[in-house]
């Protein structure tokens, strides 16, 4: 009996000691805090499986020993004083053993102060952002797993989703904070060997900080649920030692400085329809097809196709604003700091004539510079003709011109012309309801879905909604001036009499509602009057 239970205690001695060396087991890191997070977590393993070793050793020996077969009767006792204070006082001893490390550990941690080196980093859906203080050097990094691999077509590599187009570059041997924060939602940058895993909050700056013990190349990811492209926001960091660091600084200012001559002599460049939409399918697969897809098809209720796109359809300048400057409230972010004016003008391109729309339009990167404001370097480039249809072209003496008269058209596009009552139609159901169906494919599907279904807790349904099937005057009223704390816009501004009439008897007849009712622009025109 004696042999078995020396192999049992091998047993649990071996099981902590062989755990340092499973590939299950928490790393040991390339930091001093790793290190002690690492030591920590083996501490505290060694204490539960000496408890274990106790609890169920004395409950298999009693098991064995106090059984009834071998006569054993149970004892008749309770309230043992010296019981109730040993398995109060044990426990407590045992939790403060655990508790002085660990809070030597996570203050040591929560201490960012004394940095060689201040770094901020921005999440955004998908990618980060990473800002060098007082190095003047700054970039966007995102996933490089290319395309192929992710739809199956090809094998996967050996860092699948774990591989980026820029890393983060940091010195060895100097401490470096990290300040976090976030353009949109809650990501999380975590990268195991250096112990970090730290939230970055909308609105909010956390700290953090590590050093690196030794060159090398370690990987992490967003760890915190962020959307749809969650699982594809790799973390990748390359530790140099400082001489290789500092020529790396010396390198990227050089190559900025070239980047920025190539984005001014861009702006002299006239490039073919071919060779900006060769361009700009690369770009638009990298940047775009994470959210609007690689067909254009979009997500219905979530990102808009930009297939027949309002967008793509229309006036380039409404195109060049929602790509330079996004869109609030929206998952639209502003691309103007992210790519060149080239690779601007090559994805806008390749969008206007991609996936059937072929409005034939071309768009170079002296028309993007010129929408932003221009610049020195493309003082020349705005006094020539600059093209902006594959069958039009237009010249003007100064960038604010066109940008002005480019603002202009798309006011004209999307604000409502004003007709007296009297002059306005009165339309069939069937009319009403045909030209409705449209309005709200463009409109409304976005967050009532195509279905009119909604997006449960987001966006309400309107299959039998008290609104739909309530009387038309709140119908109307709710779609005129918007619902105050909400996303329902008002479209008074937006939309005409005759488009909302049309969109208002479409949803009211729409999707077995069926009220048969039909509502005239002049029932709009007139509401609250």
């Amino acid at each position: 009996m004696k042999q078995w239970w020396y192999c049992l205690l091998v047993v649990f001695i071996a099981l902590p000691l062989g755990a340092s060396e499973m590939s299950l087991n928490m790393t040991q890191g390339v930091t001093d805090i790793s290190g002690k997070v690492y030591g920590l977590h083996m501490t505290i393993l060694y204490i539960c499986c000496a408890i274990g070793l106790v609890v169920f050793g004395i409950m298999i020996y009693s098991m064995i020993y106090h059984r009834k077969s071998k006569g054993a009767v149970a004892a008749n006792f309770h309230e043992s004083t010296k019981v109730e204070i040993a398995w109060t006082v044990i426990p407590f001893i045992i939790l403060i053993a655990m508790a002085i490390p660990a809070t030597k550990t996570l203050i040591a941690m929560e201490d960012p102060s004394n940095a060689d080196l201040t770094i901020k980093i921005t999440g955004s859906q998908w990618k980060w952002h990473y800002s060098y203080f007082d190095k003047d050097i700054e970039f966007y990094s995102t996933l490089s797993t290319p395309r192929d691999q992710i739809d199956g077509i090809e094998a996967k590599g050996e860092h699948y989703l774990l591989e980026v187009d820029k890393p983060l570059v940091l010195p060895i041997n100097q401490k470096v904070r990290f300040l976090m924060t976030s353009d949109d939602v809650i990501h999380s940058w975590w990268v195991p060997a250096f112990a970090v895993k730290k939230d970055a909050n909308p609105g909010f700056i956390n700290e953090a900080w590590t050093r690196i013990d030794k060159p090398g190349i370690y990987r992490g990811q967003c760890a915190e649920l962020c959307g749809k492209d969650h699982g594809f926001m790799p973390i990748v960091v390359q530790a140099l030692s400082e001489t290789d660091f500092d020529n790396w600084l010396v390198e990227q200012k050089q190559l900025a400085s070239n980047a920025a001559a190539a984005a001014a002599a861009s702006l002299s460049q006239t490039l073919s329809l071919e060779e900006l939409t060769t361009q700009g399918e690369q770009i638009y697969l990298a940047r775009c097809a994470a959210c609007h897809q690689p067909n254009g098809a979009g997500l219905p209720g979530v990102f808009p196709s930009l297939i027949g796109s309002p967008i793509i359809k229309g006036p380039v300048a409404g195109h060049l604003n929602i790509v330079l400057n996004g869109k609030p409230g929206t998952a639209m972010q502003a691309f103007a700091k992210q790519l060149t004016a080239q690779e601007i003008a090559a994805v806008i391109t390749f969008e206007r004539n991609a996936w059937g729309n072929n409005t034939g339009d071309v768009v170079q990167a002296a028309d993007v510079s010129n929408f932003s404001g221009g610049n020195e370097a493309s003082t020349e480039a705005n006094k020539t003709e600059s093209t902006m249809a594959a069958t039009a072209t237009e010249s003007t003496n100064t960038a604010t011109e066109k940008a002005t008269q480019a603002l202009e058209t798309v006011a004209k596009a999307v604000t409502p012309e004003v007709v007296a009552i009297e002059d306005l139609p009165t339309l069939t159901l069937e009319q009403l309801i045909t030209e409705g169906e449209q309005v709200y494919a463009t409109t409304c599907a976005a967050c009532h879905q195509a279905t009119g279904a909604g997006l449960p807790g987001a966006f309400p349904s309107l299959i039998g909604s008290p609104v739909v099937s309530g009387p038309v005057s709140g119908h109307i009223d709710i779609v005129m001036h918007g619902k105050p704390g909400t996303a329902m816009q008002a479209f008074s501004s937006q939309l005409s009499p005759q488009k909302m009439a049309a969109v208002i008897t479409y949803e009211r007849n729409a999707w077995g509602n069926n009220s048969g009712e039909a509502v005239q622009p002049a029932d709009v025109a007139s509401h609250g009057q």
